[in-house]
C-alpha cells in the first residue's frame, strides 16, 4: 500500500506547487475533494497564435504508480490538433517513452500547451491535422480558430 501513499503525497505536492506558482495560461485540481488520482485541467490558447481565446479543458488520470509512471491525458474539449487523437488522447513523448518522475502536473501542462502552437506532424494522432498543418497552413489555422471560438461556448 506504500506506492499509492506516495502517489498521494506527490499529486498533493504537485497541487499546491500549482496553486502556488501557477502556470501561465494553465490550471488543474482534483475534480473531487475525496479522490487526488483524477484531475480536471485547463488550458489557455496561447496569445497570438490560431489557438488564441481558447479554452481547452483536459482529464489527468494518475496511478498508484505515480510519478514513477505518467498519467493518461485526454482533452475533454473538441481539438483539432496532429498530435490529438479523435477521442482526445494526447500523443506526446513526456507523457509516454520520454515520461520522467521529475515531470509534475505542471510541467505536463506547459508542455502540452506549447505542443498547441508547435505540433509535431511526424508522429501525427490525427492525419488530417497533421497533413493540413504541413501543406496547408491557411485551413489549418482556419480550423483552429473554430476549435478556439467553439470551445468557449458554453453548451
Amino acid at each position: 500500500m506504500a506506492s499509492s501513499s506516495s502517489s498521494q503525497l506527490r499529486l498533493m505536492s504537485d497541487l499546491k506547487s500549482i496553486i502556488n506558482e501557477p502556470p501561465e495560461g494553465c490550471s488543474a485540481s482534483p475534480m473531487s475533494d475525496d479522490n487526488l488520482f483524477v484531475w480536471s485541467a485547463t488550458i489557455f490558447g496561447p496569445d497570438e497564435t490560431p489557438w488564441e481565446g481558447g479554452v481547452f479543458s483536459l482529464r489527468l488520470t494518475f496511478t498508484d504508480n505515480y510519478p514513477e509512471k505518467p498519467p493518461r491525458v485526454r482533452f475533454t474539449s473538441d481539438i483539432f490538433h496532429p498530435n490529438v487523437y479523435h477521442d482526445g488522447t494526447l500523443c506526446m513523448d513526456i507523457i509516454q517513452e520520454a515520461w520522467s518522475p521529475c515531470h509534475n502536473v505542471a510541467t505536463i501542462l506547459t508542455s502540452i500547451q506549447s505542443l498547441l502552437t508547435d505540433p509535431n506532424p511526424s508522429s501525427p494522432a490525427n492525419p488530417e491535422a497533421a497533413q493540413l498543418f504541413q501543406h496547408d497552413s491557411q485551413a489549418y489555422n482556419k480550423r483552429v480558430r473554430r476549435c478556439a471560438r467553439k470551445s468557449t461556448e458554453f453548451s
